[in-house]
């Protein structure tokens, strides 16, 4: 439940991006995101966690940054006073994602191959509060740095987790 709870927070925040209002969205994102801490330590401290519930969570998470980002394309395109070409940020918000994503499917598939993975500088929990950060600042120009920042550190981290996982390959480790 608290992870669904946190999702429909997210649904929310990308409402509220949508439509104008950005200060509001990174606050709905930073409470999204404590129920996103909570509801995995919730679950191991009542020991409820279940290998569904994992995948649920991590699902729901993808999904999540995909729903913000999504709502974020459309303040850009739709409410947008700074006149920046809506298909340049849509492009920075498609590699944004595509990075995002690659980030956590890497340790994923490493860990699915038996090889821990938890490297890089630019995990979720970065990118959700840099994106509430940009959010909160609520200026456009920020918020495509933030993108920007957003889309590099993950595609720096895609690169440290693919190096890690190819060097652990070769040696055997697990």
């Amino acid at each position: 439940m608290v992870t669904w709870f946190g999702f429909i927070l997210i649904l929310a925040a990308a409402a509220l991006a949508g439509t104008g209002h950005l200060l509001a969205a990174g606050l709905v994102v930073l409470l999204s995101g404590l129920f996103d801490i909570l509801d995995g330590a919730l679950a191991r401290s009542t020991n409820q966690t279940t290998r569904f519930g994992g995948v649920l969570d991590s699902t729901l998470d993808r999904l999540s940054e995909a729903v913000i980002l999504t709502g974020i394309m459309a303040y850009f395109i739709f409410h947008s006073q700074a006149g920046y070409p809506a298909g340049w940020i849509t492009l920075l918000i498609v590699f944004t994602l595509v990075f995002s994503f690659l980030v956590s499917y890497i340790r994923s598939r490493a860990e699915a191959a038996g090889i821990d993975c938890q490297v890089g500088i630019f995990t979720r929990a970065e990118r959700v509060i840099i994106l509430a950060l940009g959010l909160l600042i609520g200026l456009d120009l920020v918020l495509v740095i933030i993108l920007g920042i957003t889309a590099l550190l993950s595609l720096v981290t895609v690169v440290q987790r693919m190096a890690h996982v190819y060097r652990q390959a070769q040696s055997g480790k697990r």
